[in-house]
């Protein structure tokens, strides 16, 4: 089998069961509240991930963990598992699953607008055009296609999804600095996530332990969102030719998600939604665009 062929095969598989985890995330969050759902679910991903570590041969690395790299793990574990997938998993439960998967694709313009004060970038009109772009997207699935009311269905629910996609750019920005291997810094984060996560749960009465649906939901969920996906992931990045067309596939993942919503969960999706998505892709794809001659350029 070719390489491309492989890289396809690993990226189809990564997108198709990262589709899954939305209509995952909601059915789950009826057996276990949000906090609940976020121990079990990173508890798994823990597990799984430190299997990968010991596959790897990567234990001894752990040891030789230096001060500043454990520093970095203690914060990126606090903005992702623990700040992030908190936040998030809070706004699926106020939201309908459509709105929280898409709105949680806005992530990539807020990486942009964190980019000025933390990379001291500067901001062209085009990329303000795009961000525009995007965010009339997100009004549009907030307000459910009425943009110019600004009549929000579930303020808080919004506000929530938003920020947990501010979240995960500042976690994206910062990981990048991070220079050691994906795999074990991952189990690294994870496992100050999973232990920010216990200490929350003890002190705000989570620490029971869940029935049988809510444990198989968490165990999907930290093997299918937060664990062999992202191996997936990284081989369809390895063996791809171009990473620019691999990494492109994931703008499929949203659109899957809600055909998963619409026939597992049994919601509607509203023509708002549908538009709101295209136009926050509309934005990114802008942006990509916009990135890619301006490194041209610079070259």
């Amino acid at each position: 089998m070719s390489n491309v062929r492989k890289s396809f095969l690993y990226a189809i598989g990564a997108i198709m069961l990262w589709s899954t985890v939305g209509t995952a995330f909601k059915i789950t969050l009826n057996y276990l509240n949000y906090a609940q759902l976020l121990l079990f679910s990173s508890l798994v991903s823990v597990i799984v991930l430190g299997i990968l570590v010991v596959i790897n041969k990567q234990t001894a690395l752990i040891g030789m963990t230096t001060h500043k790299e454990l520093g970095y793990s203690a914060l990126l574990g606090f903005l992702n598992p623990f700040a992030y997938y908190l936040i998030l998993f809070k706004a699926y439960s106020l939201l309908r699953a459509q709105e929280a998967v898409a709105l949680n694709y806005i992530w990539p313009m807020m990486l942009v607008l964190l980019s000025i004060p933390i990379l001291k970038q500067k901001i062209k009109l085009i990329s303000v055009v795009a961000l525009l772009v995007s965010f009339a997207g997100a009004i549009t699935i907030a307000t459910q296609g009425k943009p110019f009311s600004l009549d929000l269905t579930e303020p808080f629910g919004v506000a929530l999804a938003l920020s947990s996609a501010l979240f995960w750019a500042l976690f994206w920005l910062l990981n990048v600095r991070d220079k050691r291997e994906e795999t074990l810094k991952l189990f690294m984060n994870f496992l100050f996530g999973f232990l920010y996560t216990l200490i929350y749960c003890a002190f705000t009465g989570n620490l029971t332990l869940p029935e049988l649906n809510g444990a198989l939901g968490s165990i999907y969920i930290g093997l299918f969102e937060m664990g062999i996906t992202f191996v997936l992931w990284l081989k369809a990045l390895k063996y791809a030719v171009n990473t620019a067309k691999v990494s492109n596939l994931v703008y499929l993942s949203p659109f899957i998600s809600l055909m998963f919503i619409s026939a597992i969960i049994g919601e509607k999706i509203l023509p708002s939604t549908l538009a709101g998505l295209v136009l926050i892709i509309t934005g990114i794809i802008m942006q990509q665009l916009i990135a890619s001659r301006n490194n041209k350029a610079g070259h």
